[in-house]
């Protein structure tokens, strides 16, 4: 498997680790904080995934072969 497979597999992996926290924020909203700490914290992590697996990916693509 090569580093651009690699790349792709974990911006979807962190997108759906992002969307399930933000998912859990919306429905949960009306619930106590200390329920809310893992949604937010899943959120958090999912989204600094997408952002350093896509610049990892557009570096992987505008790398001359």
């Amino acid at each position: 498997m090569d580093k651009k497979m690699k790349s792709v597999i974990g911006l979807i992996g962190s997108l759906l680790v992002c969307f399930f926290g933000l998912y859990r924020l919306l429905v949960e909203a009306s619930s106590t904080a200390d329920l809310l700490l893992v949604p937010i914290a899943f959120a958090v992590s999912g989204f600094i995934g997408v952002i350093g697996n896509s610049r990892n990916l557009l570096k992987l693509n505008n790398r001359p072969e």
